[in-house]
């Protein structure tokens, strides 16, 4: 039984979530065993290339994603997450989980499913239907899915305030994230060296020195135990 947290002895609590923090609700993951990419082709799919040579083919697989992501809900961690008032979430994944269950201030570094962008005129549009209401821009464009696709660079501004953000948490907790891919592996170390108290919650635990305390256990388990009925 993990010990209980109380949020208002935290002034900014901040919880990182990877694939993991989806997969107990049954997203599945990119990486990995069953991973999309063992099934689907990068080139073919998820990179500018690919849309720039068929469009339809990479927007169809994306709207497959979609229909996949409404059929799986927010588990108890994440409802845990969306109770704590002075919580941020700063995010790995696009599936818009966090948001379902009702947090306010969530960070995606990697982008939204539920959302397409103008490559033109920079216009950006929620959709969170099934199926693209459309996927053409006003300026006459094609909207792409607003996703940081294998070969993209990452948003400099996104980065910018994930990073402001954990220099000012002084609770760091780390989700279901391996830890390896940069420059979002280096936010441990980041919060650590902020001050603040770091914990990971991982059945398959990352490694990194960085944190005080570490849970080989699901988000769902453990975030109930620690912070209790929010």
């Amino acid at each position: 039984m993990a010990q209980n947290i109380n949020p208002a002895t935290y002034k900014h609590i901040l919880f990182f979530t990877g694939a993991g923090m989806s997969a107990e609700s049954g997203v599945p993951t990119y990486r990995g065993k069953g991973g999309i990419w063992g099934s689907y082709s990068i080139e073919e799919y998820a990179c500018q290339q690919a849309f720039d040579r068929d469009p339809e083919k990479v927007l169809g697989f994306h709207e497959k994603r979609r229909r996949c992501v409404l059929d799986c809900l927010p588990h108890e961690g994440h409802r845990v997450i969306a109770g704590i008032p002075n919580a941020c979430v700063v995010t790995q994944n696009i599936d818009g989980m966090h948001q379902r269950a009702g947090s306010k201030e969530v960070i995606e570094l990697h982008g939204s499913l539920w959302r397409l962008r103008c490559q033109s005129c920079g216009f950006k549009k929620e959709d969170y239907r099934e199926k693209f209401e459309t996927t053409r821009c006003d300026c006459g464009d094609r909207l792409r899915p607003d996703i940081i696709w294998f070969g993209d660079m990452l948003d400099a501004v996104v980065m910018s305030k994930a990073s402001q953000a954990i220099r000012n948490c002084d609770l760091f907790i780390s989700i279901g994230t391996s830890g390896t891919v940069w420059p979002a592996a280096g936010f441990p170390d980041l919060a650590r060296q902020s001050g603040a108290y770091c914990i990971e919650i991982n059945p398959e635990p990352s490694g990194a020195t960085s944190y005080d305390r570490v849970f080989e256990r699901p988000a769902g388990e453990v975030l109930p135990e620690l912070f209790g009925k929010v």
